[in-house]
């Protein structure tokens, strides 16, 4: 295998490749940018016209997406795959994974959309601005189709495993295509959000007019690797060798849609969460049912019909997001 398919341990161990390119057996060339980051261009003539970006790590101890990408590099070092499509492939917080921390200082998914430079600087901030400018430079060239899937792992279980995330673009709906692309991927729900973030999907998708979403990846228990995984590396393959199904598999379960209806923010450090530790994401929420509360008699309680929660997690900064509340979408 070339040395720059050990990316993840080069990034871990904190080193400098010898050899910052090198080429697989097919010609595919490998191109080491910066710490965590590597660029795949296809042989000669072998060019299908997509740009790749497959990001993960954001979060340090989200091991389940960093594993999945590293399956990914390594399989295109041994010339396992051979790369139709050009590939910006990123391991977006190394200090942070090093240590297999959520995050060291500040979130790192969200500080994008320039929302970096609004605050104050640190490791995190460079960090932003640094995967803008590697997105920046791989999407330069016009004409030519653009995604981006950043890989996460939502740390707890859900009742739908596998679900992504659509950031907010002004005027455009998520499209057909992109939705039969997710169910291959054995996606089993996707929730369209309704207003701007700061997510690294949703930099892709607003400066970039990329197919971007922000992927929550299958938990692992008792050693076992879901099936669903093993359907979503089968299908980044096919993009990436652009062999992809064209139309949907009618064997495979329907995508389920959904839209933010509120967020649930803390605002002191008197939050508090009154939900089950262990309560599974997408969990149906009766109504009237108290979801949290917090300093000065605030209250959450449920109001929507067939309202779930998503992400409910109290230890966050002041200010940002302790849960959402979901509700279907049409």
């Amino acid at each position: 295998m070339l040395a720059l398919g050990r990316l993840l341990e080069l990034t871990l161990a904190c080193r400098v490749p010898a050899e910052r390119e090198q080429f697989t057996a097919e010609g595919a060339r490998l191109r080491w940018l910066g710490e965590g980051a590597l660029e795949v261009t296809p042989a000669g003539g072998q060019d299908s016209g997509l740009d790749l970006v497959l990001s993960a790590g954001v979060h340090g101890c989200e091991v389940i997406p960093i594993e999945l990408l590293d399956r990914l590099i390594q399989a295109v070092a041994c010339n396992e795959i051979r790369p139709r499509a050009r590939l910006l492939l990123l391991f977006c917080n190394p200090p942070a994974m090093r240590q297999c921390m959520r995050r060291i200082g500040q979130d790192l998914n969200r500080l994008f959309c320039s929302k970096h430079a609004a605050s104050e600087p640190s490791d995190e901030t460079r960090r932003a601005a640094q995967l803008e400018v590697w997105v920046a430079a791989f999407f330069q060239e016009p004409g030519r189709r653009r995604w981006h899937y950043d890989l996460h792992s939502a740390m707890r279980e859900s009742m739908l495993p596998q679900f992504a995330v659509c950031p907010w673009v002004d005027g455009r709906e998520v499209s057909t295509q992109s939705l039969i692309r997710l169910q291959h991927a054995g996606v089993d729900a996707v929730l369209v959000q309704e207003k701007p973030s700061g997510t690294f999907s949703a930099h892709t998708a607003t400066r970039h007019g990329a197919e971007a979403f922000t992927l929550e990846m299958a938990e692992t228990h008792n050693g076992v690797w879901p099936d669903c995984l093993d359907q979503f590396l089968q299908a980044v393959r096919d993009w990436i060798e652009a062999s992809e199904p064209a139309q949907p598999n009618p064997t495979l379960r329907p995508l389920q849609k959904f839209r933010l209806a509120r967020e649930i923010i803390k605002r002191s450090e008197k939050f508090v969460l009154r939900l089950p530790a262990d309560i599974e994401n997408f969990t149906p929420l009766p109504l009237g049912s108290l979801l949290a509360e917090d300093d000065g008699c605030v209250r959450w309680v449920v109001e929507e019909q067939h309202a779930r929660i998503l992400f409910p997690i109290a230890d966050v900064a002041i200010g940002e997001r302790a849960g959402l509340i979901v509700v279907p979408r049409d």
